[in-house]
């Protein structure tokens, strides 16, 4: 597998990994290019959805090379599913990246629901989707990341003691806010792309009234799509309003807190918004 995935991406190896909670991982690790770290140590970059997002991204860390804005190095650590989960990633992601007492939207049932009326998925696949999210577990997959994958990731790649990044997009946007609100100063940077806040009852509302006047040290930066907002997709229209509502409630704080609009839909914003997370939070 890892020889594999080698030859299809540059600089990457790929290893399985079981969780301290009982599930298991693949994970995608890109290095820099010409990467020494017994001359520089590279801090990482957590990239979720690893199964959708690694081929978008991962060859993006050419950008380290660029004359033209260059962006300090890092090693990129995408993470998804393995075997005959890898085919049930998008059930499993509700799992893992959503906070622990999350509210189910009516607008994103009705998202689901559309999709069994359009033949595009089944009866049997929309309510296994939906049941994962009754059951939501964010805080268990945060504590894999730091707790049981980055010191393997620490050890067998040499990276940097500090500095490390967290990007996810949608429900990964969605668990990128839960942990800029929850893991303190682990991550130095965090990019939320186009927040999956369908419900305007969300937990990270929640947490970030009750933190205060108080915000993290770590620095956030938040996009979202012009095509969420002007489509005709309740689910899209109220992730942008709530993400809106999110940014908002940060203004009156202190804060290193940054956002950008992209010209894209919400299945075609995952790169863009992972450039602008690069160029805003890791320039050189």
């Amino acid at each position: 597998m890892s020889t594999m995935w080698q030859g299809c991406l540059a600089n990457t190896d790929y290893f399985e990994m079981r969780s301290s909670g009982g599930h298991d991982y693949g994970v995608w690790v890109t290095t820099p290019p010409l990467y020494d770290p017994a001359a520089a140590q590279a801090p990482v970059v957590y990239v979720l959805d690893g199964n959708w997002t690694v081929g978008m991204t991962a060859p993006l860390i050419v950008t380290q090379l660029d004359p033209m804005q260059s962006i300090q190095p890092y090693v990129q650590v995408s993470v998804g599913y393995a075997g005959e989960e890898a085919e049930r990633w998008e059930r499993l992601r509700n799992r893992d990246l959503v906070p622990p007492g999350e509210p189910i939207a009516k607008e994103y049932i009705d998202a689901v629901e559309m999709g069994v009326e359009a033949g595009t998925t089944t009866r049997e696949q929309a309510d296994a989707y939906l049941a994962e999210l009754s059951d939501s577990r964010g805080d268990m997959f945060l504590n894999f990341l730091t707790d049981d994958l980055h010191p393997r990731i620490e050890r067998d790649y040499g990276t940097a003691p500090s500095g490390h990044g967290l990007f996810g997009y949608s429900y990964g946007g969605l668990f990128s806010l839960y942990a800029w609100l929850t893991s303190g100063t682990f991550f130095e940077s965090i990019g939320a792309g186009s927040p999956g806040i369908v419900h305007a009852d969300s937990q990270v509302f929640a947490r970030l009234q009750a933190m205060g006047d108080t915000l993290p040290a770590t620095k956030l930066h938040v996009t979202f799509n012009d095509r969420e907002i002007l489509g005709d997709l309740a689910v899209y229209q109220n992730l942008t309003k709530n993400t809106a509502t999110f940014l908002h409630r940060l203004a009156s704080r202190s804060g290193s807190v940054t956002s950008a609009l992209m010209h894209e839909t919400h299945v075609t914003g995952l790169q863009a918004s992972f450039l602008s997370y690069l160029r805003t939070c890791r320039a050189q």
